[in-house]
């Protein structure tokens, strides 16, 4: 039986006046019926850029240059514009990091209700104002507020606002990309508790993406770690904490304080991500690594040199990664 989303071999390009830049390059992951996958990076890692290229909303000059992104078996890179809008929002639908930037600042929350709605479904006008009102008390909003515009909703009402639309159509996957970037802590933890029960309750699957990688921890089934466009490493969350295997995802883990046990002093990741308009031979994180040193000049070379390629290390999880494995040009 198919997953119910498989990216397989994503390859998504950037056409520039001078050239081709890669932003996700030949990445593969699957989304199971009701499971919650998290897609954690530094900024442009390429995680958005994969979420756009799900939902097949990039724009000029983004293209998607290769793969496929299956859903239930159908391959939505071969999708026209007419099945393309019966699969949006009816069966996948996406929450922006900015509310407010995904809202129409000049109609009320009601009317964009009803013209999403509308959009995909054969509805009335007093039957999708129903639904929009039920929904917003869905996700603790009071249903007079369908009245309201943007501008007279605080941020995190806007976001559950934006959430609610995601969750109009009851759609199989929603896609979360950084939802709670721009809310502060308090309303983060309200907006994150909200999507779980959402998610139980309604046993949609989420593909959250986020560059705080603490958050997914313990939020996710299994979480995927990208650096300049890779994923280098993949693993059921729980496992992912306990022995991160990429000196990335290590640097990742080691950036956030712990809230118990002995102090400890907070280690970031020198440098900074490489250009993807040029970027660095063999492993893309080396520049950055404390383990690429010509100390060892056997897996220098490698490191320097080899590209490295996803492979097993432990039960479900996988890492690209030279430090691991046999040590040969893979």
């Amino acid at each position: 039986m198919p997953a119910l989303l498989e990216v397989d071999d994503l390859v998504v390009d950037y056409l520039t006046p001078t050239g081709r830049v890669r932003a996700v390059d030949h990445v593969s992951f699957s989304i199971e019926p009701g499971e919650i996958i998290g897609l954690a990076g530094e900024s442009g890692c390429g995680k958005s850029t994969t979420a756009h290229a799900i939902l097949r909303i990039l724009r000029p000059p983004a293209q998607i240059s290769g793969g496929r992104v299956l859903f239930k078996g159908r391959d939505l890179v071969q999708m026209d514009e007419r099945q393309l809008r019966e699969y949006r929002w009816n069966h996948i639908s996406i929450v922006f990091q900015s509310a407010m930037n995904s809202l129409n600042p000049v109609l009320s929350v009601g009317d964009q209700f009803v013209d999403m709605i509308r959009a995909h479904v054969h509805s009335s006008k007093s039957d999708a104002r129903e639904r929009a009102m039920n929904l917003l008390q869905l996700v603790g909003i009071d249903r007079t507020r369908i009245r309201s515009f943007p501008h007279e909703l605080s941020g995190g009402m806007r976001q559950r606002v934006v959430i609610a639309m995601a969750l109009a159509l009851q759609p199989e996957i929603v896609v979360m990309d950084e939802p709670t970037t721009a809310l502060d802590v308090v309303v983060q933890r309200e907006i994150l508790q909200q999507i779980e029960e959402l998610q139980q309750e309604f046993k949609f699957a989420v593909l959250f993406i986020t560059h705080d990688l603490s958050l997914l921890v313990e939020f996710s089934d299994r979480i995927g770690v990208m650096y300049a466009g890779e994923l280098v490493e993949f693993a059921p969350a729980s496992r992912l904490f306990r022995e991160p295997k990429h000196p990335y995802t290590v640097g990742l883990m080691n950036s956030f304080p712990p809230l118990a046990g002995e102090r400890l002093t907070i280690q970031g990741i020198g440098g900074a991500p490489p250009n993807l308009a040029n970027p660095p031979s063999g492993c893309r994180f080396h520049p950055r690594c404390s383990h690429c040193t010509p100390s060892n000049p056997a897996l220098y070379a490698l490191q320097t040199r080899v590209k490295p390629e996803l492979q097993l290390v432990g039960e479900n999880h996988t890492v690209a990664c030279h430090l691991y494995g046999d040590g040969r040009e893979r």
